[in-house]
């Protein structure tokens, strides 16, 4: 067994904002000492990837992330041989730098990669914590300084793309959601420079519309386009064009319900 590793702090200016909702970080930390692999599991824009980009410098460790895709594969991840100056060299990718040289390699999504990640990742997350590499002939073992994170969105998966009980299971996992709204106001005005009193009204027509997910909605507004809308208000835009591009535009392309929602809007939003 690998030792356990030492955590370094990074300085608070170079700690990306985030505010705990629970005792996620105490979690995060335990898991990295501890040499488990974490999954995240929430809705879209509710702060997994700031969560993990936060951690990684509260613990001093350089993060690797990977936005997953229909066509990621599993060599994506690991590497590849390409030409260069008439030689054939391999080339690391992601995953293989970071279990060479350490720390977190964070694959956002994992369930939209192609299904040949999973057996590619199954290996880190047990106790052998290795990752083979068949087209260089190694096995590489991971240091103690390596972690591996993966997010996905249990409320946005069908029955072709899910994340598998025998790949779930393999994680320590933690639930998000999103902030309660008097956290979420402070959150959108530090991010945004607007208001906090400016930034109520829009937290309040956000939950409105996170109601309707299911319904007329495939996803409700995240935290991130409330930060963009109040972005667009503080730089002097008016509320109403700012609701109608970053809260409304972005949720559907039905016509008869974007208007609905900004009647919503207007309802709500004085």
């Amino acid at each position: 067994m690998n030792a356990i590793p030492q955590i370094k702090t990074a300085t608070a200016e170079a700690t990306p904002l985030y505010v705990p909702a629970g005792n996620e970080c105490e979690l995060f930390e335990t898991a990295w000492r501890r040499q488990l692999p974490l999954l995240l599991k929430g809705p879209t824009g509710c702060g997994k990837t700031r969560f993990v980009s936060h951690m990684a410098k509260r613990l001093g460790l350089p993060l690797s992330t990977v936005s997953c895709h229909d066509d990621l594969a599993a060599a994506d991840l690991t590497g590849r041989f390409l030409l260069k100056g008439g030689d054939t060299i391999w080339v690391d990718g992601p995953l293989t730098r970071a279990v060479r040289e350490g720390g977190i390699c964070y694959l956002d999504e994992i369930v939209e990669a192609r299904k040949d990640v999973a057996v590619v990742i199954h290996p880190l997350t047990d106790d052998r914590r290795i990752l083979p590499l068949e087209r260089t002939a190694e096995v590489l073992e991971a240091p103690p300084e390596f972690m591996l994170v993966v997010s996905y969105n249990p409320g946005y998966q069908n029955i072709l793309k899910t994340l598998k009980p025998s790949t779930k299971q393999r994680f320590v996992a933690i639930e998000f959601d999103f902030l309660p709204k008097d956290q979420e106001i402070a959150i959108v005005a530090a991010e945004s420079g607007l208001e906090e009193r400016r930034v109520a009204p829009l937290v309040a027509l956000a939950h409105r519309l996170r109601a309707l997910k299911g319904h007329d909605l495939e996803e409700g507004v995240s935290t991130r386009l409330l930060v963009y809308c109040a972005s667009l208000i503080e730089s002097g835009l008016s509320p109403r064009d700012a609701i109608r591009a970053a809260l409304i535009e972005p949720l559907t392309d039905d016509a008869d319900v974007r208007a609905a929602l900004f009647e919503l809007a207007k309802a709500v939003v004085a």
